[in-house]
């Protein structure tokens, strides 16, 4: 009998129910501290590989918007003020009962029609896509990763062969900055040197109108 379904059986027992309803209360709290050491940890081994690569780029920690104190995820600043701008990420996302993580590069505002007809962006967009990327509304780029954040195999292996796990976790980083890095910021100055639509739209005016 292996160690899973001896305890599996232990808390099955009537007399171990207590003991039961005290671990699963818990349990949720124990992924969660493990989930956001997850992210903190790569958080930290990304800001050191910036930093050797001397890129210009610094990172931020995502939070989950309705639940505070809950990291879902990593996303990259410029090191200069832009007003519209692609910034690379990573990030999990519920899907059915587990969470999956994904990445690639997302808008950090909504462009404007003008914006993402520019010739970098199409460029960009086409280029990743060659790479197997798909495209959205909020996200230039994406993709999924092997990863399952919140599962028992992986928050074992984050737990028993971290650096391991560390380096296979900066690999997507990397492969976009290194490939792509160049022209990710070439677009950036792109997007930021077009001129801004002086078009407005009914609704904005409607709301600009006092009463």
């Amino acid at each position: 009998m292996n160690e899973e379904q001896t305890v599996l059986e232990f808390f099955s027992l009537e007399e171990n129910l207590s003991l039961a309803l005290i671990a699963a209360e818990h349990l949720d709290g124990i992924r969660l501290e493990s989930n956001n050491r997850f992210w903190n940890k790569l958080n930290e081994h990304l800001s050191v590989w910036l930093t050797e690569q001397t890129l210009p780029w610094y990172t931020e920690l995502t939070e989950d918007r309705n639940s505070e104190g809950t990291l879902v995820g990593l996303h990259l600043e410029p090191s200069t003020q832009q007003r519209v701008f692609l910034r690379p990420f990573m990030e999990q996302q519920l899907m059915g009962n587990h969470y999956r993580i994904y990445y690639g590069l997302m808008w950090n505002s909504t462009p404007e029609p003008e914006q993402l007809k520019l010739s970098a962006v199409e460029s960009l967009r086409n280029q990743l896509k060659a790479f197997g990327f798909k495209d959205s509304d909020s996200f230039l780029a994406w993709q999924w990763s092997a990863w399952y954040p919140r599962r028992k195999d992986f928050l074992m292996r984050f737990s028993t062969k971290r650096d391991e796990l560390m380096k296979e976790a900066l690999q997507p980083w990397q492969a976009l900055l290194q490939e792509f890095g160049e022209r990710l910021l070439m677009t950036n100055v792109a997007l930021n040197e077009a001129p801004r639509s002086a078009s407005i739209s009914l609704d904005k005016l409607h709301s600009r109108v006092k009463v």
